[in-house]
């Protein structure tokens, strides 16, 4: 619990910092590293020892996943008419795809051959979670509501409320179990405390936004909304991660942060909640939910 805790004193004021005051550009470069890490910690756990060949690849399309979105926003972000829109990440995602299936029909043989399970997980490790966690990037580059820097922290905040309850929840009041076979210390009241999590990690946004914007940030109605869906979408994505470590027989993702795993273990939340804040935020802009 204490390098638990020592991480979380020294590693979120530097998160904060980096997706706060940092330009976007720092953003981008800390996402890059982080889903390049994430990559290769969901190869080595689940890829099998015939996909070894395809870590090198996935972890370094992992890493240009978020320079790629970096590049097509800030684009975007420039309005110059004149400079038509790129797709990067697509472009990407094409190679990638075809440099995968490349690499698995040079190596296709009785003892070398690459399975086709390790070419999916190298598709999801390379690709997909990338492309949820950049959601974030999203959110801070935000160009057509001026509060990109404040958006970036609510998944932070829904995700880290709702995992600081549970946990504490589960501690003192667990009695349920929640999904056993997956997760075996997750309780149905730590589930609970999760969900008040989430709504007070959203009130302390609505309170810290308007305060730096002096005017209303998010109503009662949004804070209960994002704060009670997106706890049971971050407990979802922390559970989702755990299948993952239990078909494998892996404890924890790695050891790059003492007390909380790799990258994979503190983030899996976060790369639900992400996309899912970044899809109710249009729906609220568009005037779907309104």
């Amino acid at each position: 619990m204490f390098k638990r805790v020592m991480v979380a004193v020294v590693g979120l004021p530097l998160l904060i910092a980096i997706l706060g005051w940092a330009p976007d550009w720092a953003t981008m470069v800390l996402l890059a590293a982080m889903c390049s890490i994430g990559a290769w910690e969901l190869m080595h756990a689940a890829a099998g020892e015939k996909g070894r060949p395809l870590i090198p690849l996935t972890a370094a399309a992992g890493a240009l996943v978020p320079v790629c979105v970096y590049g097509e926003l800030s684009i975007e972000n420039a309005a110059l008419t004149a400079l038509p829109a790129l797709p990067f990440t697509a472009l990407l995602g094409a190679v990638f795809v075809f440099a995968v299936f490349a690499l698995a029909i040079h190596r296709y043989d009785g003892e070398r051959g690459i399975p086709f399970a390790a070419v999916t997980c190298a598709v999801f490790a390379g690709l997909v979670f990338p492309l949820m966690l950049s959601c974030l990037l999203r959110l801070r580059m935000d160009g057509y509501t001026g509060v990109g820097r404040l958006l970036v922290f609510v998944p932070l905040a829904i995700s880290f409320g709702s995992d600081t309850f549970a946990l504490f929840a589960g501690m003192l009041f667990g009695k349920h179990k929640l999904a056993p076979l997956v997760s075996p210390k997750k309780t149905i009241e730590g589930a609970v405390g999760g969900l008040i999590g989430g709504v007070i990690g959203m009130a302390l946004m609505m309170f810290v936004g308007s305060w730096v914007l002096h005017d209303a940030f998010m109503g009662p109605r949004e804070v209960l909304l994002f704060g009670i869906l997106g706890s049971v979408v971050s407990q979802i994505g922390d559970l989702s991660f755990s299948v993952i470590k239990r078909e494998f027989g892996v404890k924890d993702y790695g050891k790059l942060l003492p007390g909380h795993g790799g990258i994979l273990d503190r983030f899996d939340s976060v790369t639900f909640v992400a996309p899912f804040v970044g899809l109710l935020l249009d729906l609220f802009w568009t005037g779907v939910l309104r």
